[in-house]
């Protein structure tokens, strides 16, 4: 196995592989601060969360565009005042929560954001100065273009995963310069397999940690353990608990 690279962020700096609560780890009441009670009280200290914004530019936990899936309400959130959203029950019992809410009630808490629209940069950028939560906040995107914007506003303390180009260009053996702080990228794509040896190999020798998204099956754990991955998301939190104790690997 590879050994765990050097970085530069403080969001990065922990002991052993990282294990990430996706959405808290709490399938029917995702991205619900029951969910990270929960977490937490398992010891994890690192959470994956999505942030979307509300028609008044209130930074909100939702992945989905809309309510639909996972609250008892309908409706495009970016349609919706704060005070509409606020009366939307996720799993039809929990609040939806702001992004100030959590990082001023876990302030020990690591947060990794995937950051949805355009519209949610300027709404996250300010709770993360508010908060002053810019050590323990790593942002993502799907849409390149996102995630230097929120970097330019919060400065080179700010850790980052790479964009979707960057992995591309990774994954080719292209990538030259980048000031993001971790790859995260899914095992496979498409029958792709995108983790492996020469993929984690790659992304250490340009300083940068590799974080699996969504893995949920220990055998895939132990993997992509196996490879040197430095961190795994997962929806099964118990799972990913008893993978890395069982490898004398976690760290609460």
């Amino acid at each position: 196995m590879l050994s765990p690279v050097p970085t530069r962020f403080p969001f990065l700096d922990a002991e052993g592989p990282i294990a990430f609560a996706h959405r808290g780890a709490a399938p029917g009441l995702e991205n619900t601060l029951a969910a990270v009670d929960r977490v937490v009280a398992l010891g994890f200290g690192y959470l994956e969360t999505d942030v979307r914004v509300t028609r008044d530019g209130v930074a909100v936990l939702l992945h989905d565009a809309r309510l639909d899936r996972t609250t008892d309400r309908t409706g495009l959130v970016r349609d919706l005042p704060w005070a509409e959203v606020a009366e939307a029950r996720v799993g039809g019992r929990e609040p939806v929560p702001r992004l100030d809410e959590l990082l001023a009630s876990y302030p020990d808490l690591r947060v990794n954001v995937d950051v949805k629209t355009p519209a949610a940069v300027d709404p996250l950028v300010e709770v993360i100065r508010r908060t002053g939560a810019v050590d323990r906040v790593c942002v993502g995107s799907f849409h390149d273009r996102l995630i230097p914007m929120v970097r330019d506003r919060l400065g080179e303390r700010l850790c980052t995963s790479l964009g979707p180009r960057e992995v591309l260009a990774l994954r080719l053996g292209a990538l030259r310069r980048t000031a993001a702080g971790c790859a995260q990228v899914p095992p496979g794509l498409l029958r792709i397999r995108v983790i492996d040896a020469r993929f984690v190999a790659a992304a250490h020798l340009r300083g940068l940690p590799v974080h699996a998204w969504t893995v949920n099956d220990p055998a895939e754990m132990n993997r992509l353990l196996d490879l040197g991955v430095d961190g795994i998301m997962s929806d099964d939190a118990p799972a990913l608990r008893s993978v890395l104790v069982a490898r004398r690997a976690w760290t609460a």
